[in-house]
């Protein structure tokens, strides 16, 4: 089966990832590698967003709602070009702009400070709103932990959404079924997810969060819908990429050891060779 052209920038986000958490040895790397193929997707064909214009009124918006998950981000913002590749090697140092949640103001590209989980889709939701009063044309995007989905704020954010008929709003949950405690269905049963936002009155979409095709369809069918907010349900593994962090809540937040990280990266490089030499 021939790759997709974007899956090249998506094993170099994840390498980066693990570079960054091992650099500051500190972070959350199991839901960042779930995260990397929707974020890159995202910033390479899906929002419309310029970075010599990071404040333009008609941009797209982006909210990482689950905050701890910016080594998913920042490699995308810097491949995008907001700012230089160099500086993630200060991720979470001492007075590095680059700190462990994404902040407003301070980082280019950043729409929504975040980290306090729950709050990041009310953010979208007024941006949404607020869009829909100004009568823009921008679309609001935000992506969610199905642990984040613990949090009864997020259920109110949806029922607003619903009423409002933000259907400029697309939220996407990153359904790897784990969370800082362990398994999702033993700390807080979740399922069915599909049914729960169905109830709220949103679109649902479900796909395979590790598919650019399958993404892209999911984006695609939000786009089209009307009336209604939409939620796409995409399943991932947690710590994707990397055999021992796979589907173990254990590496939730917290940085590899030396032998750890050496283990790590040669499988992320050979997966990167791998792909390198698919797509010639």
């Amino acid at each position: 089966m021939k790759l997709d052209p974007l899956s090249l920038a998506a094993a170099q986000h994840r390498l980066t990832a693990l570079d960054m958490v091992f650099q500051a040895q500190s972070g959350h790397p199991g839901g960042s590698l779930s995260a990397i193929e929707i974020v890159t997707l995202l910033y390479h064909e899906i929002l419309r967003v310029d970075p010599t214009k990071p404040d333009d009124p008609d941009r797209d918006r982006f909210v990482l709602s689950k905050g701890h998950c910016t080594p998913a981000l920042y490699p995308a913002l810097a491949d995008k070009g907001f700012f230089p590749k160099e500086d993630l090697k200060t991720f979470r140092a001492m007075h590095s702009y680059l700190s462990g949640h994404p902040e407003r103001g301070y980082i280019p590209g950043v729409d929504m400070t975040t980290g306090s989980l729950g709050q990041g889709i009310s953010a979208a939701v007024g941006m949404a709103l607020a869009g829909k009063m100004d009568g823009k044309s921008y679309r609001v995007y935000t992506l969610l932990g199905d642990g984040e989905l613990d949090e009864g704020q997020v259920w109110e954010a949806a029922m607003s959404a619903a009423k409002f008929r933000l259907d400029n709003l697309c939220a996407i949950v990153d359904v790897n079924g784990l969370q800082i405690d362990g398994p999702t269905a033993d700390v807080m049963p979740i399922e069915p997810l599909d049914q729960k936002f169905e109830a709220f009155g949103w679109h649902v979409v479900k796909c395979d969060g590790h598919d650019f095709d399958a993404l892209r369809a999911a984006f695609a069918q939000a786009a089209a819908t009307a009336d209604k907010p939409t939620v796409l349900l995409a399943q991932t593994v947690k710590g994707k990429g990397v055999s021992f962090m796979e589907n173990n809540a254990g590496w939730h937040g917290k940085a590899p050891n030396e032998e750890q990280y050496r283990i790590a990266r040669a499988e992320l490089e050979a997966q990167l060779a791998a792909i390198e030499k698919e797509v010639g």
